[in-house]
Formats: C-alpha cells, structure tokens, sequence
C-alpha cells in the first residue's frame, strides 16, 4: 500500500468525525455554487444583450416619459432599422396580489420585430395583432399563474388608476430563444392603455427600443440619436442593451460586492472546519507519526501523509456537495427564481465554470488547512512522539 492510499483508509477511523466534516464541505460547497450562480445569473442579461439593440430613455430618469412624437423622429434618425416603444404599467393581478411580474403597454406592431428573439406562435401573434385587449405572457408566468391562451385576466395598475381594472384575454405564450429576455412578462396593446387616459396623460411612452443597422457602431448611432433631441425640451440618454442593463446593476454594485465576499467567506469557514479536524486527528496519533519516524519514514512523508487525508476529506466534500446543488440550486430554488424574479434571473443554471472553480478552491483551500497541523507533524521527533499522550 503506497503512503496516499494509506492516507485515504486512515479517514475513516473516526467514521463519526469524518462523515459530518464532509457534510461541513459539501454544505459550504453548495452555498458557494449558489451564491456564485446567483452572481452570474444576475448578470446574465447584461452579459448576453443583443448587440444591435438600442435603448432611447428620459435623460434624468427612467421612470420619466417621452412625447409619443419622439418615436417618429427616431426611426427617421440614419442606421436606424425599426424602432418600437414601451410603458411600464406597474400593474398585479388581484387574485395573485402578493406576485410581481413585469407588464408593459408595447407597440403592437413593431414590438416583437425588435425583440425577434421573443418567440410568439405565429397564429396567436396574428390574433394578438387583431384583439385591443390582447395579452402575450411569458411562458414561466403563464405557469405560475396558472394561464392559459383564451383566459380572461383583470389588472389593477397604481400607475394608471383611470379604470378600477383593466380586462384581459391572453391571446399567446411567448417562449424566448436568448437570455437577455426573461419569461414571465405581461405585453398588452400601447392603444389600450393610452385611449383610456385623460387628455393631459396621453401620447406619452416610457422608452424606446431600436435596432441598428451595424452592431459595431451602436455606441455611435446612440450618439447622434440623442444629438437630435439636444434642443428639445426633453432630452434623452441613448444606449445599447448591455450597457442599459448593466446601469440597472451598477445600483446594486453593493450588494454584488457583498454576495461575493460572502461566497469567499464560506469556503474559509469551511477551511477552518477541516482544519480543526485535521489538527485533532494529528494530535491523537502523534504516537503513530513517533513510531513511522522510527521505522524511517521521513518528517515530508508524514506531511504528505497528513495533507493526503485533508485533500481527500475535501474533495469527497466537494463532491457530495456539486451532486447536491444540481437539484437543490438548479431545479429548486433556480425554477422558483425563474418564475418569481424572472426580472432579475431571466436564465437561472450553474456554470461549469462555477462548478470548477467549487472543487478546485474546496481542494486547494483543504490542503492550506491541513499545512499547519502537516508541518507540525512533519517536524516532531521521535523521542517527543513516543512519550506525547493523546
């Protein structure tokens, strides 16, 4: 038997202990894989945007409107393709009161050419085209809700209380065939909404959305839409989707910053966990490491001995850990964000990378714990180790 092997069986004489120290890794392994995937998920939008699209906003804020006329002048700016717009309705479902989803008033007739990667089954599309108070929903919210094409839906909006609720008729299902789209959004006729409104609130739109003819010049074209509303009396802020997004992240750099530190953290509260165990393991068989040295075996042998159960015990850990956060992480709480906060999670799935990087740190992070407790054993001498009681 060669030294590691021996390392390796030497794990389980203290079955007890080295049962709940791997569950100790495999549980910091899956936080970790969760908060790293949580991490890249929210991300996710920004990382994927469409390179061609382009987002045309209020220039102070988002949550301020345009004229309606705004449109017009932006599809007639050069390299500019089709353009559409949207409102935020800020609207629930009075039977489902405590579910968020996204519902927009969108151009029904140019909406799903700029965002071609939102997917409408082509007869429900032409009903929805022909239906004012049509809806497409997103597949995932259909779910939740419990929708189905041809259901009656009543909203109530705190943005727009001109009607006590707005009546429904889910004409189509969208699916989504990228990730910067998420699937639990609500899309309804713009001529809905507006022609309820009192004359002061009408021919207003939330943002515009334009596609572009040449990707590479996008931060140009952002330019020099915005150029044609420099002397108007509302000026917009132009930009392309991912850096659109990524403006929406940037106020939540904090909490990002937060989340990956304390995916850090976990990994050495995990290595202090495996340190304690190794050291305690080293300490009860100081007179074995006496008798080994005895026998002529050297104080680097006893090192390797003492990191070889430590890498194992991790590794095993780690493991056990990525076995559990595939259903734990991806198809529990990863479907629940997806249908809940799809907003923010458009595409909820752990990376290879993120699993990885999991069993490279848990195994090198294993090996540092056991560095001390290996070094002190490496350098006791024999005469010490035979007379120590554990």
């Amino acid at each position: 038997m060669t030294l590691a092997g021996l390392a390796v069986r030497n794990v389980l004489r203290n079955t007890f202990r080295a049962v709940l120290t791997v569950l100790g890794v495999a549980v910091a392994t899956v936080a970790f894989i969760f908060l790293r995937t949580l991490l890249s998920s929210w991300t996710d939008a920004a990382d994927f945007a469409v390179k061609d699209r382009l987002i045309t906003r209020h220039k102070i804020t988002f949550v301020m409107t345009l004229p309606r006329h705004y449109i017009d002048l932006v599809r007639a700016a050069p390299r500019i393709k089709v353009a559409t717009f949207a409102n935020w309705f800020g609207a629930k479902d009075p039977k489902h009161d405590r579910e968020f989803f996204a519902n927009m008033a969108v151009d029904a007739d140019t909406f799903f050419k700029v965002y071609d990667d939102v997917l409408v089954p082509p007869p429900d599309l032409d009903t929805w085209l022909h239906d004012p108070q049509g809806a497409i929903v997103g597949d995932m919210l259909a779910k939740k809700m419990g929708w189905k094409v041809g259901d009656k839906v009543s909203l109530e909006s705190g943005i727009y209380p001109v009607r006590p609720q707005w009546d429904f008729k889910v004409d189509g299902i969208y699916t989504t065939k990228g990730r910067s789209v998420d699937r639990s959004s609500f899309y309804f006729h713009w001529k809905y909404m507006n022609d309820a409104q009192p004359p002061e609130r009408r021919d207003q739109i939330g943002w515009i959305i334009s596609r572009v003819e040449d990707p590479s010049q996008t931060a140009n074209i952002a330019v020099a839409v915005d150029k044609v509303f420099d002397e108007k009396d509302t000026q917009t802020l132009s930009q392309d989707e991912r850096a659109f997004t990524a403006s929406f992240l940037a106020g939540l750099s904090a909490v990002l910053t937060a989340v990956n530190v304390i995916s850090i953290v976990i990994l050495l509260i995990m290595m202090l966990i495996l340190g304690n165990t190794i050291a305690m393991g080293v300490r009860e068989r100081t007179n074995e490491y006496g008798v080994l040295k005895a026998l002529g075996f050297s104080g680097q042998q006893i090192a390797i001995f003492v990191l070889g159960e430590a890498i194992t015990i991790a590794f095993v850990g780690g493991v056990v850990g990525v076995l559990v956060a595939y259903p734990f992480v991806e198809l529990g709480i990863g479907r629940w964000l997806e249908e809940n906060m799809a907003q923010f999670f458009p595409f909820f799935r752990i990376a290879p990378s993120v699993t990885a990087a999991a069993l490279a740190l848990t195994v090198v992070l294993g090996a540092a714990a056991a560095a001390i407790p290996a070094f002190i054993a490496s350098r006791l001498r024999v005469v010490d180790a035979l007379r120590r009681v554990a």
